[in-house]
Order: structure tokens, then C-alpha cells, then sequence
């Protein structure tokens, strides 16, 4: 299994030493990967009409692209994870850029979580359609995929038109890795079809063994084997106690989970410091 640090992006300053810390510490402790959440714009929670979310305008994210290709400059092994790309809000081509782009600096090291995303506001805000964003963010996978393979590539449908065009540079894994979060059944089924796994968050595991049951089964119609799809769960410090981490591990590896990612936010820290410790003490545990 490996192991990946959350970056604790609104739970720290935005000072750029704070995530060249991080990022140097979390790759010597020995984290196998980093990974970010998305959001490009937070709504206010008093605007007009109302507004409810997990996270609002007063919530940090960096822009993940950027982040990476920073982090990418200053690591040697670490891999880094987008959970989740809110995918159907941005350009299908700028995200093949963007993406080939950390491929190439981080040296294959960059897995793209997608998702359909949540946030009304956030995605009207950025131009796109929030009715139809599981129909398209299917052909986006598909394009995108296209886009990392190919020099050239020639596509017209009601959501895709280029005409015999291409990125350049192409990234260095053909294609890059694409995981899926969501759990409603359209969304399994889209990821036993396009994807490479599945990251569903802090899911309880009970329903995940539920949920997985039919991605295995999905899967299996595709003709895919399920022992070739990853699976990267959360490991919620913040509701766990420390005699409970490795049985809770150990859980998510009966299911078949390949990977781990460890959330530090949530517990009451309020600088980097504090969440790096609490992430080497975990990891000391387990590797």
C-alpha cells in the first residue's frame, strides 16, 4: 500500500515556505505521494437566496496545477494526486495541457483524481453547465486520454470540437493515470468504464465494501479484472484514536485498497508543524 499526506491547504498560511516545508518533510519521512483537494472559487454563505457547503469563500485552496509543478521542482520521488479535479468546470484541453505539463516536470509521478464536483455557485461561476456535468465529464476522461496519446487528434460531438490538433509536449505516462471520486451509480459505472480507481474519500468503510461490490461487478462487464483497480481511501485522523490507525488500515486492505490518504485537518492544528508531526507519527506506525 501506499501512503499519501493531504495537504493541509486551509488549515496553514499561504506562505510559500509553509508548502516548501511540507512537501520536503512529508517526502523524507518517507510518503509515497501528496495529495490536494480543488476548488477555484468559494461562495458566501450570506449571499442572496442562501447558500450551504463544507467549504465557502473563507476556506484557502491553491490552484493544483501550480501547486504541483512547484512541489515537482523540489521533490525527487514524491507522486502527486488531485482529489478530485472538479473536472466538468474547466476546459478539456487546458486540463490536458495542464496535466501533461506536471507529467513532464514531476517526471511521470502525477495521478489526476476527477470528479463532477458539487459546488452550483463555483461551476456557473466558471461558465460551465452544473445539469450536465456527469455527461460530459465522461467524454472529457475520453478526450483527455486522446489528447495524451496522440500528436494529433480530430473529435467533433456536442460537447468536444477540435480539428486536427494537439499538446505539445505530450506527457510522460501515456496516459496519465485517471481515478474517479463519487458514488452514485452513474459515477461507478463511469469509472469501472474509463478509470484506473477509485477515491472515495472518507466514505464509511461499510458502505465503500457496498459500493465497491458493484464496481467489481461493473468491472467484470467491461471485461476488467478488479485486481487491477486502485483504490485510495482517506484515513480521517481527526475521528480515529492512535491505537485505532493500523486496524483501520488494515481494513481498507481487506477491501483492496492500494493506497492511503492521511487527513490531518479537522483536528484542531493550526500550523504546519503541527500537521506534519501528527503525519510522521502515523507514518512511523506503518512503514
Amino acid at each position: 500500500m501506499k501512503f499519501g499526506a493531504i495537504v493541509p491547504q486551509y488549515e496553514m498560511s499561504a506562505d510559500v515556505e509553509n508548502i516548501r516545508k511540507f512537501m520536503l518533510s512529508v517526502e523524507e519521512m518517507g510518503y509515497d505521494f501528496v495529495l490536494a483537494y480543488d476548488h477555484v472559487l468559494g461562495a458566501n454563505p450570506e449571499r442572496e437566496g442562501g447558500w450551504k457547503g463544507p467549504y465557502t469563500h473563507e476556506n484557502q485552496f491553491h490552484e493544483v496545477f501550480t501547486l504541483f509543478s512547484y512541489a515537482a521542482a523540489i521533490t525527487t520521488k514524491l507522486e502527486f494526486a488531485t482529489g478530485i479535479l472538479i473536472l466538468p468546470q474547466r476546459q478539456t484541453a487546458l486540463v490536458a495541457k495542464q496535466a501533461a505539463q506536471v507529467d513532464l516536470f514531476c517526471n511521470g509521478r502525477l495521478r489526476l483524481g476527477v470528479g463532477v464536483g458539487w459546488n452550483q455557485v463555483e461551476l456557473e461561476g466558471l461558465g460551465e453547465d452544473f445539469s450536465t456535468r456527469g455527461k460530459r465529464s465522461a467524454e472529457q476522461v475520453e478526450v483527455l486520454k486522446l489528447l495524451w496519446q496522440n500528436d494529433l487528434v480530430t473529435i467533433d460531438t456536442d460537447y468536444h470540437h477540435i480539428d486536427d490538433a494537439g499538446i505539445n509536449p505530450l506527457p510522460i505516462q501515456r496516459p496519465i493515470p485517471v481515478w474517479f471520486g463519487g458514488s452514485a451509480d452513474a459515477a461507478l459505472k463511469r469509472m469501472a468504464r474509463l478509470g484506473d480507481g477509485w477515491m472515495p474519500g472518507g466514505m464509511p468503510i461499510d458502505r465503500a465494501k457496498e459500493r465497491l461490490s458493484k464496481i467489481h461487478v461493473h468491472l467484470q462487464e467491461e471485461g476488467r479484472d478488479p485486481s487491477d483497480f486502485g483504490i485510495d481511501p482517506f484515513i480521517p485522523l481527526s475521528r480515529l484514536e492512535a491505537n485505532e490507525h493500523e486496524a483501520y488500515v488494515e481494513q481498507w486492505k481487506d477491501l483492496g485498497a492500494t493506497h492511503a490518504s492521511v487527513v490531518t485537518m479537522g483536528a484542531g492544528y493550526t500550523t504546519v508543524e503541527e500537521h506534519l508531526d501528527a503525519l510522521e507519527k502515523f507514518i512511523m506506525k506503518m512503514k
